[in-house]
């Protein structure tokens, strides 16, 4: 983990706003190295991941976020999953035989789609919003995401580059109206970072840069980390589930299973042992529970 992939809270002194600052630039390379994506889909995966990390920041839970774009285009589907300990992972998946130029845009990639955001907290219901592409970017279709489920003014600032990823969050507080003149003033103030400066800059300097003279209070750093969930226990137990005719079928013919995982790229292989103490211990937890 590098000190550099930090996600940093902050608050104004004087008006009613919220902000977030995270580099996600090693995490992002962690999760697209190994997959040959097409480099406006990489940069769309940091794109994706960064908002991901200042959603989860923001909307303050417990449990897992899932955050996916799905369309009818080239790109059918982007997706980061995240938890409240900032633990990213995320795949992208093309359609067969799709070519994705180099500086294609959001819609260019994913079609005519829509943005699904899933919270599963560890207490409490699990919650799906979904917002249609109407925007051009992606930071754009978010803030749309926050104006029709929260009703709180948000702007996102995201960049990508070939040093990293990184971005700011803005939101005014719950319950509090402040001065729109005010939201207005700092969000002016933000867009004039640049993208190596937000990138390759610490968080602190950056921070100064922006907001020297908005007095702002900043937050002890959470770090962002690269870590996929598979395991050998969880294919293990997605085997179980399948139809016995139809993986004793496949042991048969290839002498074992394959699970692949298509986020990490591992592999879990499983041979007719395998198999048979997967099912026993199925069977032991099934006559436990009875």
């Amino acid at each position: 983990m590098s000190v550099q992939d930090q996600l940093h809270r902050f608050l104004f002194e004087n008006v009613a706003v919220r902000g977030e600052l995270v580099n996600a630039s090693n995490t992002w390379q962690d999760i697209v190295k190994g997959h040959d994506y097409p480099a406006a889909v990489e940069k769309l995966m940091g794109e994706l991941l960064t908002a991901t990390s200042l959603l989860t920041a923001t909307l303050k839970f417990e449990g897992d976020i899932t955050v996916q774009l799905q369309g009818d285009g080239p790109l059918s589907l982007a997706v980061i999953n995240g938890n409240n300990n900032q633990e990213m992972r995320g795949v992208a998946r093309l359609r067969e035989g799709a070519e994705i130029a180099e500086g294609a845009t959001l819609k260019e990639m994913v079609g005519s789609g829509y943005l699904a955001i899933t919270i599963s907290p560890l207490k409490g219901e699990r919650y799906q919003g979904v917002v249609g592409l109407e925007g051009e970017t992606l930071a754009a279709c978010l803030e749309d995401y926050f104006m029709r489920s929260e009703q709180l003014p948000t702007r996102l600032f995201i960049r990508t580059s070939e040093k990293g990823a990184a971005g700011i969050l803005l939101q005014v507080l719950p319950a509090q109206e402040p001065n729109p003149d005010d939201f207005t003033h700092l969000a002016t103030l933000t867009e004039t970072i640049k993208s190596e400066e937000l990138i390759e800059l610490p968080a602190t300097d950056v921070l100064w840069r922006l907001y020297h003279q908005e007095e702002a209070s900043v937050f002890d750093p959470q770090p962002v980390i690269y870590k996929c969930t598979c395991s050998r226990e969880r294919c293990g137990e997605v085997l179980s589930t399948l139809a016995q005719s139809e993986v004793d079928e496949i042991i048969e013919e290839d002498g074992h299973i394959d699970m692949h995982c298509d986020y990490c790229g591992t592999h879990y292989v499983y041979d007719a042992v395998d198999i048979a103490a997967i099912r026993n211990a199925a069977n032991n937890q099934s006559d436990q529970l009875h």
